[in-house]
């Protein structure tokens, strides 16, 4: 494929009025793409949910939007600029199973990281990021666990450890790469409320997304992947039982009981 990169200095502005855009993005392993041509424009101030199969590339999209993984080709540009020019606008938070959670560190020391950022390379953590640290570990009610080993927390209270440092980075966009897989249902709540508090504040969500069921009452506006774009847009719209199919192919019978536009109930 022929990439045409955009016209002008590098660093110039190419469509600021969204939060996320995307165009031509292709992204190979060995050899094979597991994306392939990726358009994908996401307006500021939503939440969004990235879906698809196993193996459709959701955590590759994000990773080379952050560009933890190159790109063959395309684009990408944050509320209109490069990546490198406004990463600190930026909270990711990866996959739980991604990480060394036996590294010698307690929660409120991983939450600090995320002030980082704002300190600079020479300036130590001080006690108004102790103070933030604590109050997102708050807001994730798990204030009582800051000084705990990470290794000794659960699933769920890692989980919230991530969310609280994202929360204290003060980011405008936030990728989380299936932040509900495999906590329990209070924390699912926990991080829900947060997602949308957030939301309503101005800022933008993307979120990497398994459960099919919940995606209505979770998320605003969506994306449906299987290695190239199957559909984009709001919720209420692209979220049909069609474009669910186009995406998931033989894995059709996971789409019943959704009960959107004919797909069959369980």
């Amino acid at each position: 494929m022929t990439y045409a990169p955009p016209s002008g200095p590098p660093d110039a502005l190419h469509e600021p009025g969204l939060a996320l855009h995307v165009e031509d993005l292709t992204v190979s392993y060995h050899g094979r793409p597991v994306l392939w041509d990726i358009d994908i424009d996401v307006p500021p101030g939503v939440m969004a949910a990235i879906v698809g199969p196993n193996g459709a590339g959701k955590s590759t999209f994000i990773k080379s939007v952050l560009q933890l993984v190159p790109a063959t080709a395309g684009h990408v540009r944050l509320f209109g600029a490069p990546y490198r020019a406004g990463r600190r606008r930026v909270a990711y938070v990866p996959q739980r199973t991604s990480v060394d959670w036996d590294f010698p560190t307690t929660a409120e020391d991983v939450v600090m990281m995320g002030r980082y950022g704002h300190l600079g390379w020479f300036r130590r953590p001080g006690a108004e990021e102790r103070r933030r640290a604590l109050a997102a570990l708050d807001e994730m009610g798990i204030a009582d666990l800051a000084g705990r080993q990470i290794s000794q927390l659960s699933g769920g209270q890692q989980q919230r450890v991530f969310l609280a440092r994202a929360l204290v980075q003060e980011a405008e966009i936030y990728f989380l790469d299936e932040p509900m897989a495999g906590v329990d249902a209070v924390t699912e709540r926990a991080i829900v409320k947060l997602l949308k508090g957030l939301r309503d504040r101005g800022k933008t969500l993307i979120v990497v997304h398994h459960d099919l069921q919940t995606v209505r009452e979770y998320f605003d506006w969506i994306v449906i992947l299987n290695v190239r774009v199957i559909a984009q847009g709001p919720v209420a719209e692209v979220y049909t039982a069609e474009n669910l199919r186009r995406a998931y192919g033989g894995q059709i019978s996971l789409l019943r009981g959704l009960g959107i536009d004919g797909t069959p109930s369980a």
